[in-house]
């Protein structure tokens, strides 16, 4: 039996549709998910009870998908089921996000679990390489995008984050623990005159079973705020870019005049 340990937005919905018997909703409190109902909503501080639980229902598959940022822990809310796993957990919450979520799979796959990729519950989900926009990046553009994933590439083993924003040859800003919005949201001014890109893809040696890329129409809404001048999923290997929402993330690229492609890294 699968369970989703879903977190916000669209993505946890999106596979549960496309699974022939309805997987188990769970979720982190504070972090449900868009679009469905979570049958088990629990703390961090009971994880050691959700995962007796889940047993006890039959589970015997997880897929970790959606976004949740770091909750605090409150020691006092501990039950006793989660005690063993404080040091895994406390080791998880001061790591980079890919060290954290590998702690994460390793507390459930201790348990017997079967960790699943979203990608591989729903074949579709990865962006395949090719311009998806109207508008075609320029020769800019892609010097940018080749710019922005070596700057990915040179920052993977520090495991700090999944893009980065470059124009006009420049870095204007990385992702770090705030995420892709929080990196567009703090862009400097100047971003807007240098027809700039948004660039995203998984870092190398990343477990891929969790926290790939994403973008949707709310990343496209987000980066025409900033100034942007399009959004560059680097296709790593087989693909490394979760695509929401495929018709109307393209349409809302489209509408705010955005370039949106995948291509292969340099």
């Amino acid at each position: 039996m699968l369970a989703l340990i879903a977190g916000r937005g669209g993505l946890p919905a999106r596979i549960a549709g496309a699974q022939p018997v309805a997987p188990l909703i769970c979720a982190l409190r504070g972090f449900e998910p868009e679009g469905l109902e979570a049958e088990i909503v629990f703390r961090l501080e009971h994880l050691g009870s959700l995962l007796a639980d889940l047993k006890a229902r039959g589970v015997d598959e997880i897929c970790l998908c959606g976004a949740i940022e770091r909750p605090p822990l409150d020691p006092s809310a501990l039950d006793g089921a989660t005690l063993p796993l404080v040091p895994t957990i406390m080791k998880a919450m001061s790591t980079g996000d890919d060290g954290a979520l590998r702690a994460v799979i390793a507390v459930f796959e201790a348990q017997g679990f079967k960790v699943t990729a979203a990608q591989d519950l729903a074949a579709d989900l990865l962006v395949g390489e090719g311009v998806l926009s109207a508008v075609q990046p320029d020769e800019r553009m892609l010097l940018d995008a080749d710019r922005g994933a070596a700057v990915l590439a040179a920052l993977a083993p520090l495991d700090v984050g999944q893009g980065c924003v470059v124009g006009a040859g420049l870095v204007w800003g990385i992702e770090t623990l705030g995420g892709t919005d929080h990196l567009l949201e703090t862009l400097p001014s100047g971003v807007a005159k240098t027809r700039a890109i948004l660039v995203k893809q998984a870092k190398t040696g990343q477990d891929r079973r969790v926290d790939m890329p994403t973008i949707g129409p709310d990343t496209i809404a987000a980066a025409a705020r900033a100034g942007l001048a399009g959004l560059a999923g680097i296709r790593v290997e087989a693909g490394s870019v979760i695509l929401l929402e495929p018709d109307a993330t393209i349409a809302a690229a489209d509408a705010a005049g955005l370039v949106l492609w995948a291509r292969k890294s340099p």
